[in-house]
């Protein structure tokens, strides 16, 4: 069985629980997590760091996930971004949207299950 290689999935999310839940669904994997709690965070994390995919939730303080994606798309077109979305006062699908027209090149609304998490991350990570 060939060797998979070790990843390094930037997690940006305002909500600590997300952030610990996806980190371990992640590390379970054989992923390396560095996790940031907003996007102004991110922004610093992914100019010392390399990463081979971002996962950014939308809705956040200070620096909110369509500009964070923005930002990045700036910096790293190649780097692949998965927004992650539970809506605020409009649906997640909006939110969503939005995200793929500026960058992210995959989405998936909150609450999503383990095994669709786990094949959004094999399929960007490919």
């Amino acid at each position: 069985m060939p060797e998979q290689k070790v990843s390094a999935i930037l997690l940006v999310d305002d909500e600590r629980q997300v952030l610990d839940v996806l980190s371990e669904m992640l590390r379970l994997e054989g992923h390396d997590v560095v996790t940031a709690e907003n996007g102004v965070v991110a922004l610093e994390r992914i100019q010392t760091d390399a990463f081979d995919l971002v996962f950014a939730d939308i809705i956040m303080p200070k620096k909110e996930g369509l500009e964070t994606i923005s930002d990045i798309r700036k910096r790293q077109p190649q780097l692949p971004i998965l927004a992650i979305s539970g809506g605020g006062r409009i649906g997640p699908r909006d939110y969503l949207e939005a995200a793929r027209h500026i960058g992210a090149n995959a989405t998936l609304a909150k609450s999503f299950g383990r095994n669709e998490f786990i094949s959004m991350v094999d399929s960007l990570l490919a």
